[in-house]
């Protein structure tokens, strides 16, 4: 199976590619659009910010081709919020799957710290992506930016507020969180991605 991670300004990339690795996924990183295209499953990763990210995406011509993808993508953090229509992020406008907006957290309590970072935990899973994951599951969240609950949620978590952990629409998933940061839980939510 020919598994790509998208190759472009996010720090992560490395501990999607070694978490695969652990699951038993060999993966090429590549911005190439014809390796893109003929992949089985794709990973869009994410850390960093979304305006720089998205301008590199457009240099190498990938926003256009990322959002008419057929087969199974799965966007991680960063990845999730670019999978959306615009972030609050630089006021960037992004790939728009997701008809979202991302938004950025605010609070009045200062026991509330921004960017959220931290094990936390994901409810009312739904899908594929979530078989065999229970309710209540931890996973590991470092984020500013959020995606309001809407009819793509099928996963929720709180942090201030309700919203969503993951998304789903057709072949496009994503989730908030870092399922290669999250030790075994997250490690069977890639597996699951990859069984698609």
């Amino acid at each position: 199976m020919k598994t790509i991670i998208i190759k472009y300004p996010a720090g992560n990339v490395q501990s999607v590619l070694f978490s695969l690795e652990r699951i038993g996924v060999q993966a090429t990183v590549t911005d190439s659009k014809e390796s893109i295209q003929n992949a089985e499953k794709i990973i869009l990763p994410g850390v960093g910010e979304a305006n720089f990210a998205m301008k590199y995406l457009k240099e190498k011509k990938l926003n256009l081709l990322l959002s008419e993808l057929k087969q199974p993508i799965l966007g991680i953090c960063l990845g999730m919020q670019l999978l959306c229509k615009h972030s609050e992020e630089s006021n960037t406008t992004c790939l728009g799957v997701f008809d979202l907006l991302v938004k950025k957290f605010q609070s009045c309590d200062k026991n509330d710290k921004i960017p959220q970072i931290g094990w936390n935990t994901i409810n009312k899973l739904k899908g594929p992506l979530f078989e065999n994951v229970p309710n209540g599951s931890y996973q590991y969240f470092v984020h500013s930016y959020y995606v309001p609950l809407g009819k793509y949620t099928i996963a929720k978590t709180e942090y201030i507020l309700n919203y969503s952990a993951a998304l789903q629409k057709n072949n496009f998933y994503a989730v908030q969180f870092h399922p290669e940061k999250s030790s075994y839980v997250g490690h069977k939510i890639l597996e699951n991605f990859i069984r698609l």
